[in-house]
């Protein structure tokens, strides 16, 4: 009997990401001058740990917020984060595909009580 090894094809989430977003000071649904987003992850088998880096407003210091829930499940990941505005607590998840050059998926959110959902393409810094 001839026997067979399975090898994963999954990629490796652990790495660098940007991605850009438009800014809020634009005008209805983000336009404005994008603002180019950091994510820095690392995959221990399931558990995936690291941070979002966004920049200040007004051109204020980088903001880091570290990622809660993290999964990785072959080439998918999740993870969310809670940031704090004016005594409010905003969580936004991230769930994606993995790939050699980023990530593409959905970042899902609560806005006035509405669910907003949108899709998210993050490159892979080299």
């Amino acid at each position: 009997m001839i026997g067979f090894v399975a090898i994963s094809s999954a990629a490796d989430a652990s790495g660098k990401y940007t991605w850009s977003m438009g800014n809020r000071g634009g005008g209805g649904g983000g336009g404005g001058t994008p603002r180019v987003q950091t994510l820095t992850l690392k995959a221990d088998g399931a558990k995936l740990t690291g941070n979002v880096a966004m920049p200040g407003r007004n051109g204020g210091a980088a903001r880091e917020t570290a990622i809660e829930e993290g999964k990785v499940t072959g080439d998918d990941i999740s993870f969310s984060i809670t940031r704090e505005f004016n005594g409010n607590k905003m969580v936004t998840k991230y769930s994606g595909k993995v790939s050699a050059d980023g990530i593409k998926g959905k970042i899902e959110s609560e806005r006035n009580g509405q669910p907003q959902s949108r899709d998210w393409e993050a490159k892979r810094e080299k």
